[in-house]
C-alpha cells in the first residue's frame, strides 16, 4: 500500500534540491503541490494521496511518477533517457464509471513512465499511453471513484475481455466492459451490480482504447 508519508520524505528531495542550505518541511510540499497546509496535514493523517497534483509535480519537474509511486531508484530523478516513456496526463477529464463524462481535447501533460511499467501494462507492441481520472462508482470493486487510470488507444477490440474507454453521442466518456449483443446493440456493463447495463447502437459509441492499468486513490 502507498504510504502518504514516503511519498512526502522524496518530494522534499526533489524540493531541496532547489533549496540548498535550507531545511524542506511538510509546508513546503504542500506549497509545491499547490494544497493549503491545513488541508494537506489532514490529507497526510488519514493517508489520503493527492495524486492528481503529484502527478503536476511530476509533469512540472520532468521525473517519473514511478519513482514516486513504485519505489523506484533516485536516479530516475536524472534527466530523462530513453528509457522512459511520456504519458500524456490529462488532468481535467474524468471519464466516467456512471454517467457521462468529458471528452478528450487538446490540454494535457507529460509525465514520464518507465519502461518496465509499460511493458508491464501494454506488452512490447505500444509505446503510448493517455492517463485520466475515473469519476463514479459503477466499476467498483475494480476501479475506485478518483483512480487514475492508464489507456492505450492502440487496443480497441472489445472481443477481447478487459475494461474499455468509450465516447458516446450522446453521454461523453465510459468506462465499462463491453459486448456486442446478438440483436447488433452494444452494451456497456459495470461491474458494480447497483448499476444495471446500457446498451447503445454501434453508430453512437467510439472505443477510445483499453484500460491496461490504474493508481487507485486512497
Amino acid at each position: 500500500m502507498l504510504i502518504l508519508g514516503e511519498i512526502i520524505e522524496k518530494l522534499k528531495d526533489v524540493i531541496s534540491e532547489h533549496t540548498v542550505g535550507k531545511k524542506v518541511f511538510d509546508k513546503d510540499v504542500a506549497t509545491a503541490l499547490n494544497i493549503p497546509q491545513a488541508t494537506f496535514a489532514t490529507m497526510k493523517k488519514r493517508n489520503s494521496i493527492p495524486y492528481e497534483e503529484i502527478l503536476e509535480f511530476c509533469a512540472l519537474k520532468k521525473i517519473s511518477v514511478n519513482w514516486l509511486f513504485f519505489d523506484q531508484a533516485v536516479d530516475m530523478l536524472k534527466a530523462e533517457t530513453e528509457k522512459f516513456f511520456q504519458v500524456r496526463y490529462f488532468s481535467d477529464i474524468r471519464a466516467s464509471a456512471g454517467g457521462g463524462a468529458e471528452v478528450f481535447d487538446e490540454n494535457y501533460e507529460s509525465i514520464s513512465l518507465d519502461e518496465k511499467i509499460m511493458h508491464s501494462m501494454v506488452g512490447m507492441g505500444s509505446t503510448e499511453l493517455e492517463a485520466i481520472h475515473v469519476d463514479g462508482e459503477s466499476m467498483e470493486p475494480t476501479l475506485q471513484d478518483g483512480s487514475i487510470i492508464f489507456i492505450d488507444r492502440d487496443q480497441t477490440n472489445i472481443d477481447k475481455n478487459g475494461v474499455f474507454i468509450a465516447s458516446t453521442i450522446t453521454g461523453g466518456l465510459f468506462i465499462k466492459r463491453i459486448q456486442k449483443r446478438a440483436d447488433g446493440m452494444i452494451e456497456l456493463i459495470s461491474d458494480n451490480s447497483m448499476y444495471p447495463p446500457q446498451a447503445v447502437h454501434p453508430d453512437e459509441i467510439t472505443i477510445v482504447g483499453k484500460v491496461v492499468g490504474n493508481i487507485e486513490s486512497l
